[in-house]
C-alpha cells in the first residue's frame, strides 16, 4: 500500500470486544472452529448488546514510524489461504485486528510469531497485525488491502492504489466523527485467485457483520452484504462510504505550489438516479469545510472517478494520478428514501484524503434499529457512470463577459465542454441548447456549440451572477427539444 501515513487519526482507531463463546475457543491455540456468515451475524447482534470498549492500541506500535514499519515485511512462504500477507502494527496503524483463515466450514485464528516476519535495520516488530493484503498471483504486488479503522482499497486494473473505501461512516461533516472499527477478519479462499472476507465491525454507537465476495476479472468487484445493528441514534450514518484526496486540477488553487499541473486521487462525483439521470459534480478544494446533499431515492449508483487519465496533466511518473482506480458503487434491491452527501475540507497538500461521499437514509436512525444494505463496488479504471449520452470531460471558471472585453462585476464565466457519440454529426443548425438551471443566482448569459476540429465535442458557456454570500448552484446539460442529450452537471460558482 502506498501513502500509508495519510490518515494518522484515523487509523488509530479500533479494539475488540470479542464474543464470549467463540473468544473462549479460540484462545485454546488456535484450533479450527465452526464458522458461518449466520455466525458472524449473531455475533454482531450480541456484541451491540454490550457496553461498547475503546480502542486500545499497541504500545509497542507507537515507536515504529513510517521508515521503521517500511523495515518489516512477512515473509512470502508464509503466505496464507495462496495469497492473504498480514501488514504488521506501526505508529499510525497501532490497533491490533485479528485474522482468521476459513475453510469447509471452519475458522482458524492465524497466531502472531516474530517469524513470521522479516525485518531490515535491526527493526523490532510490535506483536500482532494492523490489516493484511491480497498479492497478485505470481507477483510480489497486492490488488486489494485492509488496514485501518474500517478502511479498504483496491490497485484496480493498473494496479496503482489511490482512494479508499470504508465498512461505515458515522457523522462525518459533523461536529464529532466517529470511527467503528473491524476489529476481526475471516478470510476464506475462493477459485481463479478471488476471496470472500468476512468483517466484525465495532464501534460506539453501532456493530456490523460484513461479507466482501472479492474477484480480480481485469478491474477488482467486491460483492459487499452488510448488517448494522445499532447502539444509539446516528444523526448520519453513510453507508458505502468513498474516501478521496483533491487538492487541485488546472484551475489550481491557492495553496498549489507544487510543479506538477493537477494532483488528484480523483476529479468527480458521479451519479445514476432511480429515473435514469446522469449526474456529475466536479471536485473542488474548498476554502472551508462544505456539505452538499444531493437527492438519491433508489439510486442505481453512484461514486468517486478520476476520468482525466492523460498523463501529461499530472506528469507525475512516480505517482501515476493518471492511473488511479475509480470507485463505483452499485446498490443491490431497493435502498428506499435517501440522499447521496458529498463532504470536503480544505488541503494543502497531496497526503491528506479531503473528500467523502456516502448514501445515507432518508428516515431517523434509531437505537435497536437493524439495518442491512447490499452492494456492488467496482474498482477499475474505465468509467461505468458512462453510457450514450455525453458526459463532461472538462470544466473552467474565469471573468465573465466577452473574451478581450470588459469583466461583468460581480458574475463568473462556467464554461463546460461535453463529449459523447450521442453528439455526432450535430451541428449549429441542429436545434442543439443548453438547459441551465441556477439557484441562488440569475444566468445573464449563455452559449452552447461544438467546439471546431473535436470529434463529438460540444461546449457550453454561462455567464452567472451568484447571490447572496454563498454560491450559486448551477445545473445545467446539453438537450435537443425536450430530449437530454448529455448527463447533468452540478456545479456551486461562488462570487468573484
Amino acid at each position: 500500500m502506498t501513502n500509508i501515513s495519510r490518515r494518522d487519526a484515523m487509523l488509530a482507531a479500533g479494539a475488540t470486544a470479542l464474543w464470549p463463546a467463540l473468544a473462549q475457543a479460540q484462545r485454546r491455540g488456535g484450533e479450527a472452529t465452526p464458522f458461518s456468515w449466520d455466525v458472524l451475524q449473531q455475533r454482531a447482534q450480541a456484541l451491540a448488546r454490550q457496553p461498547y470498549r475503546a480502542p486500545q492500541p499497541s504500545a509497542a506500535a507507537a515507536a515504529l514510524d513510517y521508515d521503521a514499519v517500511g523495515g518489516i515485511r512477512y515473509r512470502a512462504e508464509k503466505t496464507l489461504a495462496g495469497g492473504i500477507r498480514p501488514f504488521p502494527l506501526g505508529k499510525y496503524a497501532p490497533v491490533p485486528v485479528t485474522i482468521n483463515v476459513v475453510a469447509n466450514g471452519s475458522a482458524t485464528r492465524v497466531d502472531y510469531s516474530p517469524a513470521l516476519f522479516e525485518t531490515k535495520r535491526g527493526v523490532t516488530p510490535a506483536p500482532g497485525f494492523a490489516g493484511f493484503r491480497v498479492m497478485e498471483p505470481g507477483r510480489d504486488s497486492d490488488w486489494l488491502a485492509y488496514m485501518g479503522a474500517s478502511y479498504f482499497r483496491s490497485a484496480g486494473s493498473q494496479d496503482q492504489y489511490g482512494l479508499s473505501a470504508r465498512g461505515i461512516a458515522v457523522d462525518t461533516g459533523l461536529e464529532k466523527e466517529q470511527f467503528p472499527t473491524f476489529t476481526e477478519f475471516w478470510i476464506e479462499a475462493l477459485g481463479e485467485g478471488g476471496y470472500t472476507i468476512y468483517a466484525l465491525l465495532d464501534g460506539e454507537s453501532l456493530t456490523g457483520a460484513f461479507r466482501f465476495v472479492s474477484r480480480h476479472p481485469g478491474a477488482v468487484v467486491q460483492d459487499v452484504s452488510s448488517v448494522l445493528f445499532l447502539r444509539r441514534p446516528v444523526a448520519r450514518l453513510g453507508i458505502a462510504p468513498a474516501t478521496s484526496m483533491f487538492w487541485y486540477d488546472d484551475r489550481r488553487h491557492p495553496t498549489a505550489k507544487d510543479w506538477r499541473p493537477e494532483i488528484h486521487d480523483s476529479d468527480g462525483l458521479a451519479m445514476w438516479t432511480a429515473g435514469g439521470e446522469h449526474v456529475w459534480r466536479p471536485l473542488r478544494n474548498p476554502m472551508q469545510p462544505t456539505t452538499d446533499s444531493f437527492a438519491a431515492d433508489d439510486l442505481r449508483g453512484f461514486g468517486l472517478l478520476q476520468r482525466d487519465r492523460d498523463f501529461d496533466h499530472y506528469q507525475d511518473d512516480g505517482a501515476f494520478y493518471d492511473r488511479r482506480p475509480n470507485l463505483w458503487i452499485e446498490p443491490r434491491g431497493k435502498w428506499g428514501a435517501g440522499r447521496v452527501i458529498l463532504y470536503a475540507f480544505p488541503t494543502a497538500g497531496e497526503t491528506t484524503d479531503n473528500v467523502v461521499c456516502f448514501w445515507t437514509p432518508g428516515a431517523p436512525v434509531a437505537a435497536g434499529q437493524r439495518l442491512a444494505f447490499d452492494y456492488r463496488l467496482t474498482w477499475g479504471s474505465t468509467d461505468p457512470s458512462v453510457d450514450r449520452a455525453a458526459h463532461v470531460v472538462d470544466t473552467w471558471t474565469g471573468s465573465a463577459g466577452r473574451p478581450g472585453g470588459e469583466a461583468i462585476a460581480g458574475a463568473v464565466k462556467l464554461v463546460a465542454d461535453f463529449v459523447g457519440d450521442g453528439l455526432a454529426g450535430l451541428t449549429r443548425q441542429s436545434g442543439v441548447s443548453a438547459d441551465i438551471g441556477v439557484t441562488r443566482g440569475k444566468l445573464l448569459e449563455s452559449a452552447a456549440y461544438p467546439v471546431v476540429g473535436q470529434k463529438n465535442r460540444w461546449r457550453v458557456t454561462a455567464d452567472i451572477a451568484p447571490e447572496g454570500n454563498g454560491p450559486a448552484d448551477v445545473r445545467l446539460y446539453l438537450k435537443r427539444g425536450a430530449a437530454a442529450l448529455s448527463e447533468t452537471l452540478l456545479m456551486p460558482l461562488q462570487r468573484p
